[in-house]
């Protein structure tokens, strides 16, 4: 007979859904799944069939997120240590898309001779629309007609108190210098770069501030939302100054003290001296109106004119400058000055690395290690002093413009760019102000074009190939070539009735990725033990 529980070891156990999605993340099942109904054309057959939300936070689905850090660690390694250039030619246009573009001509020659006969060409250029979403959709990058916008030219003369960096013509190659050893082998290093932001004062182990006081926040705040136009620069100085098109793979996560700074793998290698001479000479101005001292607060704030679209002054209903001409204003003034400059501090943390090495793992490893996490989670407060640290940072963030078409404009006397009614200085939706992002508001991950000439879309499917492939061989009756236009799609809601309740569907998930592993690690085994036989 079982004993009768009291209320309090009743009270302690375990959910039944919390130990179902607990099973789903031990076996790497989604616990979000999306319930996709799919029609089999050819049978007529219609099944429910979830897929993975795809995640990148361990905090929404731990084993999503699992994946794609596992898929970032797989494109960082394979691009790396490449001892070829990466094929990136152009395919040819095929028919449908040479099709397309044809078509595409005739409504803009339609649309011609309707503006010229003074008629309404809002239809023809819906047409010109929809055609252009489908040449996108057949696999055309790029826009046919890109915009004519002016584009504003400042000069290029470089600061006086910024290091000169000499420039060489960049040479195609996208491969580092080939040593030769003393064992007659060459080889090619690469490099595992750290870059840091400077100080903003002194801190403790903690990361907090010695004296919070004296501790510039307002320069922290706008070197983290300008942070990733400061790393543009970088590359763009390293590729002038050495000479070749420089690839990277790059993270970008948080130091205890709540600045971001950037981990980067470099495929080839640049020496020490020359790294620190282009750190020295790298920085990023902010040509903005200016944003220190502010026009309005409290209760007196700009009134948006509906009439006309704009923002004016409460007292004077005199509209207030646009972005375009706040921008003009400083254009044409000889002395103006940018309103912020974003530089790298002096700490550089520079490693040598081969390929195939225990130091080579352990780097990648080392820039996937936050990729589940975001900014605010990397470091997560303990104590008293690191949560006021935090507040005081998103309590300046919160002012801080963000973008041309942040909210935050309207309190220093400037319209943002495209405005809309109901904006409020402090209450901007972008990332940056959000305490979850702390000012860094660009992409955790940052890979260059040329790194390994595939994206993560290129390495799952190949995953996906090989795991099929080993099926296939093994005779489980798994097909390794499905036909993609065999079936088709379309969503379908939980309340639908042929979508199975949350729970039963997670566990139906784990029994098949349970069966799954035993048939994939029983082929891997036979395909291990033929390979032995033949030799």
């Amino acid at each position: 007979m079982t004993a009768r529980l009291s209320r309090v070891e009743r009270a302690r156990m375990p959910l039944a859904r919390d130990v179902v999605k607990a099973v789903a993340v031990e076996h790497g099942v989604c616990i979000r799944p999306v319930p996709v109904r799919q029609t089999d054309t050819v049978t007529g057959e219609t099944t429910v069939v979830d897929v993975p939300c795809g995640a990148t936070f361990a905090s929404k689905c731990p084993p999503c997120a699992e994946r794609a850090r596992r898929l970032r660690m797989v494109q960082c390694r394979e691009g790396w240590h490449l001892d070829h250039e990466p094929d990136l030619t152009a395919d040819d246009p095929t028919v449908r898309q040479r099709e397309l573009m044809a078509d595409r001509a005739g409504l803009v020659e339609v649309r011609d001779l309707v503006a010229d006969a003074g008629g309404d060409v809002g239809l023809v250029d819906e047409e010109i629309g929809e055609c252009d979403q489908e040449i996108a959709e057949a696999g055309v990058r790029g826009t046919v007609v890109p915009d004519a916008k002016s584009r504003r030219v400042r000069s290029t003369r470089r600061r006086q108190d910024a290091a000169d960096l000499p420039r060489r013509k960049i040479a195609a190659s996208t491969l580092g210098r080939v040593f030769d050893g003393r064992d007659g082998k060459a080889f090619r290093p690469s490099l595992f770069l750290t870059l840091t932001l400077d100080s903003y004062g002194r801190v403790r182990g903690d990361g907090t501030p010695l004296d919070p006081d004296r501790y510039d926040y307002s320069r922290a705040a706008r070197d983290a939302v300008h942070f990733a136009k400061l790393v543009d620069r970088f590359v763009q100085n390293l590729r002038r100054f050495v000479g070749w098109d420089v690839q990277y793979f790059a993270a970008v996560e948080p130091q205890r003290r709540l600045a971001p700074h950037l981990h980067m793998a470099i495929r080839g290698t640049v020496s020490r001296a020359e790294l620190r001479q282009v750190v020295a000479a790298t920085y990023a101005q902010v040509w903005w109106p200016p944003c220190d001292v502010p026009v309005y607060g409290g209760d007196r704030l700009p009134v948006f004119d509906e009439d006309t679209g704009q923002y004016v002054d409460p007292d004077t209903e005199v509209p207030l400058p646009s972005w375009d001409e706040a921008l003009d204003d400083l254009g044409a003034d000889p002395d103006a000055q940018p309103v912020h400059v974003v530089r790298f501090g002096p700490v550089l943390d520079v490693q040598g690395v081969l390929a195939g090495t225990p130091d080579a793992d352990r780097c990648v490893r080392y820039l996937a290690k936050y990729l589940t996490k975001s900014v605010h989670e990397c470091h997560t407060p303990d104590t008293e002093a690191q949560r006021a640290h935090v507040a005081r940072l998103v309590d300046v963030l919160r002012f801080e413009p963000c973008s041309p078409t942040c909210a935050n404009w309207l309190r220093y006397g400037v319209q943002p760019k495209n405005p809309r009614p109901n904006q409020r200085p402090g209450y901007c939706t972008g990332k940056a102000h959000r305490a979850e992002h702390l000012g860094y508001a660009g992409r955790r991950v940052l890979v260059s074009r040329k790194w390994s000439a595939k994206n993560l879309a290129d390495h799952r499917t190949g995953r996906r190939n090989y795991v099929l492939a080993v099926l296939a061989r093994a005779g489980t009756g798994i097909s390794a070539t499905v036909d993609p236009d065999r079936y088709a799609w379309e969503p379908a809601t939980s309340n639908d009735p042929d979508v199975a309740p949350l729970a039963h569907r997670l566990l139906r998930s784990v029994a098949e990725r349970i069966r799954w592993r035993h048939q994939y690690d029983a082929a891997k085994d036979a395909g291990e033990l033929s390979a032995t036989d033949a030799a």
